[in-house]
């Protein structure tokens, strides 16, 4: 693992997703760019004190050296966004497989220049828009695949938080001071690190591929240096419309992710924080809820649930859902056969489609909330 460390949010969550199902274990790092605080992290993960550094380009050139027998699988990259590229591109060219937080990268550029390595080295990238893989979102995109839903119209999709809604980056609390700095974070804040989120479940569930959008993007928090609230009109190919909103100033609002999707045939509704629901509507017969763990589901959804219907799974689950897809790919690459033909998790390519979408908001609301065709020349 790269970053994550102590005071990091989601290192922590990326390590209980990656063994939750026993299928890998954690026996490396380079935790921060303090080597002290590095070594003081991997002593709380109780790791062998010689596979702990105090750098990732260390890190990179002890473990490269390792017999084949101990190198590392793949490494986890957890670090703030300017800091994904850098270690990204130096362990793929070192010959390993790379887990990479999202956004892919700090700016459009550093994504395809990303992806270009990727397809040059062949191994293998997996990024963790962790919530493709819920089971009831995978459902849902089964229903739009499968004809249920119908040709798609409209597609809203939302996602409010008011964790920022004061200058919380002035107090010091670490994950608000990089989130807001655009020396760590890019161009955009609250658009970037949550509206990349809604923008990929679209994507996902329903295939749609933006063709141009309209953005509005606002400081609502004196002082901040980057957006904290976002609204973006967006057509999709194919004539269907979109409206994507999100906000880290919603007072109230914790982590209400939703989408809607509207075809000529069915509806669907998936809110996160209710996410063994899925909801289908009809024109003429009652909403349906669907739940996760039933028979009625899609088959190939049975190895993404590991409990029966009315226990709760959840973000953690999610998380381990991709993991689990990767280890199907990184498996494949390290034993040098073909890659299954129905892996499911984000590759490089959606971080790219990602990058654009920020890249083409930030320039459509600098520009008076412009048109702007997608993705960006």
């Amino acid at each position: 693992m790269i970053g994550g460390g102590r005071g990091a949010f989601i290192g922590a969550v990326h390590r209980i997703a990656a063994i939750m199902d026993g299928q890998a274990q954690l026996v490396a790092g380079a935790f921060s760019a303090d080597a002290a605080r590095s070594r003081a992290s991997g002593a709380d993960l109780c790791l062998d004190p010689a596979r702990v550094y105090g750098s990732y380009r260390e890190m990179a050139q002890a473990e490269a050296l390792r017999p084949a027998a101990e190198r590392l699988d793949f490494v986890v990259i957890v670090t703030p966004n300017h800091q994904h590229f850098p270690p990204a591109k130096l362990f793929l060219e070192c010959g390993f497989n790379v887990v990479l937080d999202k956004p892919a990268t700090f700016d459009l550029a550093e994504a395809k220049k990303l992806r270009a390595i990727v397809r040059k080295t062949k191994k293998v990238l997996v990024l963790t828009h962790n919530y493709t893989g819920n089971v009831m979102v995978k459902q849902a995109r089964e229903l739009v695949r499968n004809g249920t839903v119908g040709p798609i119209r409209k597609v809203v999709v939302e996602y409010p938080q008011g964790w920022l809604s004061t200058f919380l980056e002035q107090t010091g609390q670490k994950q608000a001071g990089w989130r807001t700095d655009p020396k760590r974070s890019g161009a955009a804040g609250c658009m970037g690190d949550i509206g990349t989120h809604a923008e990929n479940l679209v994507r996902y569930i329903t295939g749609l591929h933006i063709e141009s959008l309209c953005a509005d993007l606002t400081t609502f928090v004196r002082g901040r240096k980057l957006d904290d609230d976002g609204n973006v009109l967006v057509r999709y190919r194919g004539g269907a419309k979109g409206v994507l909103h999100a906000s880290q100033i919603s007072l109230g609002d914790e982590n209400m992710l939703n989408i809607r999707v509207y075809g000529t045939k069915a509806g669907l509704e998936w809110r996160q924080e209710f996410p063994n629901e899925l909801v289908v509507k009809y024109a003429d017969q009652p909403r349906q809820t669907w739940r996760r763990g039933n028979g009625y589901l899609a088959p190939h959804l049975g190895r993404f649930t590991r409990l029966p219907a009315g226990h709760p799974e959840g973000y953690l689950e999610a998380f381990a859902n991709i993991y689990l897809e990767a280890f199907r790919a990184i498996a494949a690459e390290v034993e040098g056969r073909r890659p299954p033909k129905d892996l499911d998790f984000p590759t490089i390519d959606d971080g790219v489609e990602g990058m654009a979408f920020i890249a083409t908001v930030v320039r459509s609301s600098q520009r008076g909330a412009k048109w702007l065709k997608f993705p960006p020349a």
